[in-house]
């Protein structure tokens, strides 16, 4: 009786004030709470899987090429954010990384394209939703998930001038926390490709101007071409330089990887070496679709990239892509969407391929799933299958949807878009299936439980 008075007392006020969200806003954070994220909470489900005794991991080559000291291997409780195609739901292991625990649904029904912790202060929590109520938004939490705000400004492009073609977001898709040094800052990416950056921990959302009204943005991101990627083009992998929160980079599907020197205020395409073999030039200036880019924190020069035409590494001093992914067993391909680097050794690197030929299946060759690993920047490839399905094990994993932790050894997490979430603790030696039957799953983030 409660909630339905609540409801609608809820309703009432949102038609008294003209459709204010807030209020609908407020519905939801007393009627779904994200369980207290990364806290104790009641347990709405729970998966128990233990794991055997890892397995020795084959040494890494390290590279010294940053000052900064390699961080230390975390020890405590890892939480794994999922994000799907119909909620949020929530892993948690307290023990080592040996017993899983899943909590949730939270936010059920509401397109979750991306959750994040805050790793400065480990209790801000920003998600990407799409919701049949409010539209596309970014919802936010500073308790480690107990309570949920709407943003009170989600991102949005700015009203276009006369004559001018507007544009309207379809979803925020990417999220990324700014540098240490502005611990408030925050940036998304959205689709159609925009770029926008919050000061205030999420809560009110700018356009970066330097990006969304450059002279050259309809070209970079073919705005007079048909969409070509599924559920329209997006920009992703927003990375930051650790050293200088000024030096930007951000991807483009399609378009291309972008590079700023002054904090978003002017971009240049970075592709140089990157081949685009659905275009009549296969190494034009931009037009490209990376599927992930990733920047080491430890050797901030070297990016990696998972692209629609292979996989790729550049160190930027020589500022040219090298397709590393040729090493891969061309049976195989180096086809696929998520890339993983190792938190603690530049030339380490995971990558899940998936079949790219002819009409572009998007799932494990030949229904044989496995992950790959190089040690040695790309110049060697270990396929990494035990515990995955090796006969008709057609999964598919998106580019969000798969990443590491900091432990040592390091954890590899993957979901599929069948609903299971994949764990290996020993560097993917073993796999072990550690949750099935969620809804399509969008995106995997690692997390620290407090």
């Amino acid at each position: 009786m409660t909630c339905k008075s609540h409801v609608c007392r809820t309703v009432r006020e949102v038609v008294d004030i003209g459709i204010r969200i807030v209020h609908i806003t407020t519905l939801y954070q007393e009627k779904w709470p994200l369980f207290g994220l990364l806290c104790h909470s009641v347990l709405r489900a729970s998966v128990v899987l233990q794991f055997n005794a890892p397995i020795d991991k084959q040494g890494g080559n390290q590279m010294n090429t940053s000052d900064k000291e390699a961080s230390t291997p975390s020890t405590g409780a890892v939480a794994l954010l999922i994000a799907t195609r119909k909620g949020v739901w929530v892993l948690k292991s307290r023990d080592g990384r040996r017993n899983w625990e899943l909590e949730g649904p939270a936010f059920l029904g509401h397109i979750t394209y991306h959750i994040v912790q805050d790793p400065r202060d480990r209790r801000t929590v920003l998600m990407a939703a799409r919701t049949g109520h409010l539209g596309p938004t970014v919802f936010r939490s500073t308790d480690n998930g107990n309570t949920w705000k709407e943003a009170s400004k989600p991102p949005a492009f700015r009203k276009a001038a006369e004559g001018e073609k507007g544009r309207v977001v379809d979803h925020v898709f990417w999220l990324t926390p700014a540098h240490p040094r502005e611990p408030n800052a925050w940036y998304a990416g959205t689709s159609p490709q925009g770029l926008f950056r919050s000061e205030d921990a999420g809560d009110t959302w700018e356009p970066v101007r330097g990006f969304n009204d450059h002279p050259m943005r309809p070209q970079w991101c073919g705005d007079e071409a048909p969409e070509g990627t599924p559920d329209g083009s997006k920009l992703h992998s927003i990375l930051i330089d650790p050293r200088d929160p000024h030096h930007l980079y951000l991807g483009l599907s399609g378009g291309g990887v972008f590079e700023s020197t002054d904090k978003g205020g002017d971009w240049k395409p970075l592709n140089g070496g990157c081949r685009a073999d659905f275009l009549p030039d296969p190494y034009p200036e931009y037009g490209h679709d990376p599927h992930c880019v990733r920047l080491h924190p430890l050797a901030p020069d070297i990016l990696y990239q998972q692209n629609h035409c292979g996989i790729y590494r550049m160190d930027r001093r020589e500022g040219s892509w090298r397709r590393i992914g040729e090493n891969m067993p061309k049976e195989v391909g180096d086809i696929g969407f998520p890339l993983v680097l190792h938190p603690r050794d530049p030339k380490t690197a995971w990558v899940f391929p998936m079949d790219g030929t002819e009409v572009w299946p998007r799932v494990s060759p030949g229904g044989k799933a496995a992950a790959y690993v190089t040690r040695d920047a790309g110049q060697t490839w270990q396929r990494l299958e035990r515990g995955l399905p090796q006969h008709q094990g057609w999964l598919t994993v998106k580019r969000q949807a798969m990443i590491g932790d900091a432990h040592e050894p390091v954890g590899i997490y993957f979901g599929t878009t069948g609903g299971e979430v994949w764990a290996s603790t020993d560097e993917g030696a073993e796999w072990m299936c550690i949750t099935r039957h969620l809804p399509e799953i969008y995106a995997v983030e690692s997390a620290e439980i407090a």
